[in-house]
């Protein structure tokens, strides 16, 4: 929707020069926004035409203080026009400084976005993933489309996002977009960084996300249950393929190790410790953040099964995350598991079915997760049933060698 423009001229009376004259003020007026500043011009108070906003007379000095004024509108009107054209959003302060020549700054959003994603592209494989590098690039685009679909706009000036933009983003990738309230967040989160960026640079003032609030719902990750783990455990696949897909993904559901980790490992970060047990000792590829985990014999077995026949130093035959996912679901078809099974969740199968509800403290499994705060091991963490009920058990058996149960109610 074009803007409305406005040209006024008053006169600032409360001000006078030695002859008696007051400055007339030029007042830009866009939508409801106002931008003032001085023409140069004065005139004796008596001579000014409120309703017109020009000089009364029929002198010479009339005519061109009235041509001059003619003048200023008709160049304010070009830059206004000019701005328009070119794709920008007009505001009076962007039109008064246009037009007396002042250099606006114009750093524009996917200016700044697209260097930073140049920047963060470099560091894939440094200290950014490939997958921070892609979530990047997918919050641009989404950006990009927003432009064109609600404002015509192939950019915007930093200056020019505002609270009401950050709204009418997010509700663009609601609706347009189908984004559920979770991915929406995410991106919302990515797009922060970017103005915190422009924030902390002082190419802007003002934080357009001080009273904007990212809420990210709580989710209910999956997780296979004992008995669907031993279904994918006992089956015996004629497809060599579907075969060592769940063996990986077996071996990360008692390791707990992510996609990209169970990639990169290889004998150099399997190790036997001193008293004959075998560990895995790495680093996590997302946070670099060391994971020691020591082995169980489902995992030991696995790693037997494909010992020497694989190349370099690989341990274990991955393929893609992709194809991986791809096959799992092949397998739940196959086991009857009406889950969504992907192989990040053979972190939370470990977290929740192989680990806290066999009694490991949390502590422990926060550890071998490779976490850097227990809380983001409380967001895989559940209590099953099953685990309440032992715990029940060995409550009652404890009350029963008490005292507690001999009382008489």
């Amino acid at each position: 929707m074009r803007s409305r423009l406005r040209v006024l001229f008053y006169l600032r009376k409360n001000s006078l020069n030695k002859r008696g004259e007051a400055a007339i003020m030029v007042r830009i007026t866009v939508n409801s926004e106002r931008a003032q500043f001085s023409s140069n011009l004065s005139v004796i108070p008596e001579q000014w035409d409120i309703k017109a906003g020009t000089v009364q007379g029929n002198t010479a000095e009339v005519h061109r203080l009235n041509g001059t004024l003619d003048n200023i509108r008709a160049a304010i009107i070009n830059h206004y026009n000019e701005i328009e054209r070119f794709g920008e959003i007009a505001t009076a302060e962007k039109v008064k400084n246009t037009f007396l020549g002042v250099k606006t700054g114009k750093l524009t959003l996917l200016e700044l976005f697209a260097k930073h994603l140049e920047d963060t592209k470099a560091l894939v494989g440094i200290n950014k993933s490939k997958a921070t590098f892609q979530k990047y690039s997918v919050t641009f685009k989404r950006l990009q489309n927003f432009l064109k679909y609600k404002y015509k706009l192939s950019d915007i000036n930093l200056h020019e996002v505002n609270h009401m933009f950050l709204v009418d983003f997010e509700n663009y990738l609601r609706t347009i977009c189908d984004c559920n309230a979770n991915t929406t967040s995410k991106f919302m989160q990515f797009f922060k960084r970017i103005i915190i960026m422009a924030k902390n640079n002082g190419w802007i003032q003002a934080d357009p996300f001080a009273n904007y609030k990212i809420r990210l719902q709580k989710v209910d990750r999956g997780y296979l249950t004992e008995t669907e783990l031993n279904a994918i455990m006992e089956k015996e696949f004629a497809i060599k393929r579907l075969e060592q897909v769940r063996d990986i993904f077996i071996f990360s559901c008692f390791t707990g190790l992510a996609y990209i980790d169970v990639k990169n490992l290889n004998k150099d970060k399997i190790r036997t410790t001193f008293n004959g047990e075998t560990w895995i000792i790495s680093k996590r590829k997302k946070t670099n953040v060391t994971a020691n985990i020591p082995l169980l014999e489902v995992p030991r077995m696995i790693l037997e099964k494909y010992k020497g026949t694989l190349p370099d130093r690989q341990v274990l035959p991955v393929i893609s995350n992709q194809k991986m996912n791809s096959y799992l679901k092949e397998i739940a078809d196959m086991c009857v598991i009406g889950k969504n099974l992907t192989f990040h969740l053979a972190r939370h199968t470990f977290a929740t079915t192989v680990t806290l509800s066999k009694g490991v403290p949390i502590e422990s499994v926060s550890k071998m997760l490779g976490h850097t705060n227990i809380r983001t091991t409380q967001i895989y963490a559940r209590i099953t049933n099953e685990k309440l009920g032992n715990d029940m058990k060995q409550l009652a058996s404890k009350l029963e060698s008490s005292n507690l149960l001999n009382l008489q109610l």
